[in-house]
């Protein structure tokens, strides 16, 4: 790019927004204009402000146009400001904003966001409307209730309201032979070189539940005394108390943490089926019922108990293996919030890409399709290592954040499996012949002897090696890679229990492994389709998890790790990386980008992402113009008037 057309990349204002008005006059002054205009916006245009401020200090942005850039970026936040400070259809988010007026008589599960913690009085202001007060969600500073429809828009006059969305359902993102998932993340260095095991770090696993089987045990064979590493939990699903699992999912995703294996261990065993910090504890919060779905309020409230027990069982990392769609900035997302209060309270939070990486329905290539609450630039956003190609890729809908930050093993993991789980079927079978070393297994050492689905027999009983375990089962998906890294980060906070969210994020995506291919293919062995993979910045991250050159590395970063956005300009029609001082990538050797993501996920080893050519893939031009457009990437928008949101879907790759 030559000295002329970065001047006018730079020079180009934001999509949507036309460099016109009173700050171009010569006499103009910005700083004035800034300080009167962005105090009348409102604080989401102040937020806005920050975060789009921190782009002028990018490497991109060169020091003679900064001013002008400035007053380009200020424009557009004034238009926002005065969007958003226009009346109050924009206090109500878009799915409804469909809905209000059309529902007559009927009510609808909001959740409300106020400009400051809901005492009494705001509530009684609801009340007053018709509304029902279900759960106070203090983390966000909002509650859940269920209002009538036709009082939306008087709820949204109100002063103290901050914005109003759907209560939306949410679903695990798995499904129904990566046998060896420690082994190729290097966690067996953790266990044998550093001693570490996950020893008195607390991880909340907010999930369908999580049911106390025997590898989520401790167990001192000297003196032969054991209990239950399940040191807390709580139901958040509405009309039960039960927190067992009775899912299936929820258990699958605590052994990827802190199975210990005992029943995979032994002289009978060619392998043992252990987690990544196998002594860790679990604080069992679940929000998703039998059928593996939830809503946001029932997340909220999770992981606002998660911040309040912090103290108590050292609560470090909070698993999140759910989302569903992108609706709205993350900045107005009441999910995204309360990952954000929880970041902010130290505690490290990793959350599912989404399986959506195979939806070509809007000819993006799978491209755009990242989940919330992934789609926060705080929390840790995993997605599936290749060759699993529904993995879904970045960049997110509205905000454009690079996501995911990086990838771990997830594609047919071996874990534990919760007795009558209804998520097993004949593809997540594990038989005993794939760890046993003889033709016949004694299971008196204990094992799922409930499952009765598989018909399993008594556990004193001698079985075959051809039959199905009664302790494991087989899923795929981002919510089989996310526990992953969770434990990788419990392994970190073990080792140094002074860390920072940001900076284990940080040091995880640094030393992640980045020797990759420019593509590869695979065939879906059901379907018949070959789908081709391109590691780019959208689809890895900043590469593949590496455990052991995490806890080799000293690196401290000393700045927030929130993952940088990806800029469009519209007269170049390319993509660009901005990163700025306020964060750690870019503004050091040693968080250049390049160490961090590598070289191969851009274009020519540049700061250029995407260009009108489609620089990777087969996405079409069309597709292009999809994701950086309308902000809604995937998903059916006629379930927005019904107050729906599509799931993200539960079948990773069979």
């Amino acid at each position: 790019m030559n000295g002329s057309d970065e001047v006018a990349k730079l020079m180009t204002p934001p999509l949507g927004c036309l460099a016109s008005g009173p700050l171009f006059a010569a006499n103009s002054n910005p700083e004035i204009y800034v300080s009167t205009n962005l105090a009348q916006s409102g604080s989401s245009s102040m937020r806005r402000f920050e975060r789009e401020k921190k782009l002028i200090n990018s490497r991109v942005f060169s020091t003679t146009w900064g001013a002008r850039v400035l007053m380009a970026i200020v424009i557009c936040l004034l238009a926002v400001g005065a969007s958003l400070a226009d009346g109050r259809k924009h206090k109500l988010s878009r799915d409804l904003d469909a809905l209000k007026g059309k529902r007559n008589g009927a009510t609808v599960d909001v959740i409300i966001q106020f400009s400051q913690t809901p005492t009494d009085i705001q509530h009684q202001k609801v009340r007053n409307k018709g509304g029902v007060l279900k759960t106070k969600l203090d983390v966000i500073k909002g509650a859940h209730y269920s209002v009538p429809v036709e009082s939306l828009l008087a709820l949204a006059d109100d002063p103290d309201v901050a914005h109003i969305s759907p209560n939306r359902p949410l679903s695990g993102t798995s499904t129904s032979t990566l046998d060896y998932t420690p082994e190729s993340v290097n966690a067996q260095v953790a266990w044998q070189q550093w001693g570490l095991d996950g020893t008195g770090v607390g991880v909340a696993v907010i999930d369908s539940g999580v049911t106390a089987v025997g590898d989520l045990y401790w167990w001192i064979p000297s003196n032969q005394t054991y209990g239950s590493r399940v040191v807390y939990s709580q139901n958040f699903v509405p009309g039960t108390t039960d927190t067992s699992d009775q899912y299936g999912h929820g258990t699958h995703v605590a052994g990827i943490i802190a199975s210990e294996g005992w029943f995979s261990t032994g002289s009978n065993f060619t392998h043992t089926f252990k987690g990544i910090a196998p002594n860790a504890n679990i604080i069992n919060l679940r929000v998703l019922d039998q059928n593996g779905v939830g809503t946001d309020s029932s997340v909220i409230a999770a992981i606002q108990t998660a911040i309040s027990l912090k103290s108590t069982y050292n609560i470090r990392v909070i698993n999140l293996s759910l989302g569903r769609q992108v609706y709205e900035s993350y900045t107005l997302d009441p999910l995204c919030q309360a990952v954000e209060a929880a970041w902010n309270a130290g505690i490290v939070v990793l959350a599912a890409a989404g399986n959506q990486g195979r939806n070509y329905g809007a000819g993006t290539e799978g491209y755009g399709t990242i989940a919330a609450p992934g789609n926060d630039p705080y929390v840790i956003t995993v997605g599936v290592m290749k060759t699993a190609s529904y993995s879904s890729k970045g960049p997110t809908a509205y905000d454009y954040v690079v996501k995911p930050d990086i990838v771990a093993p997830g594609n047919q993991v071996v874990s534990t499996l919760a007795p009558n789980a209804p998520l097993l079927s004949t593809p997540t079978d594990v038989y005993l012949s794939e760890y046993a070393n003889s033709t016949t297994t004694n299971t008196s050492s204990g094992g799922n002897t409930k499952n009765n689905k598989k018909n399993s027999t008594s556990g004193s009983s001698t079985l075959t090696t051809n039959t199905i375990s009664s302790s494991y089962m087989r899923l795929s998906g981002t919510s089989m890679a996310t526990p992953v890294v969770s434990g990788a980060a419990v392994l970190l906070l073990q080792q140094n229990p002074n860390l920072t969210p940001d900076q284990v994020k940080a040091r995880l995506m640094k030393t992640a492994s980045k020797n990759f291919p420019a593509y590869s293919s695979v065939t879906d062995p059901t379907a018949g389709i070959t789908y081709t993979d391109y590691y780019d910045i959208f689809t890895i991250g900043a590469g593949y998890l590496d455990i052991a050159a995490a806890l080799s590395s000293n690196d401290l970063a000393d700045a927030p790790a929130v993952s940088p956005t990806a800029v469009f300009d519209p007269t170049t029609q390319s993509v660009y990386l901005v990163t700025g001082q306020g964060v750690v990538w870019g503004d050091s050797s040693a968080w250049a980008t390049s160490l961090v993501w590598g070289t191969n996920v851009f274009v020519n080893g540049t700061a250029v992402l995407w260009g009108s050519s489609v620089c990777w893939g087969s996405s079409t031009s069309a597709g292009f113009g999809v994701v950086w457009g309308a902000g809604v990437v995937w998903g059916d928008t006629s379930n927005q008037a019904n107050s729906t949101a599509l799931s993200v879907l539960l079948g990773g790759e069979n």
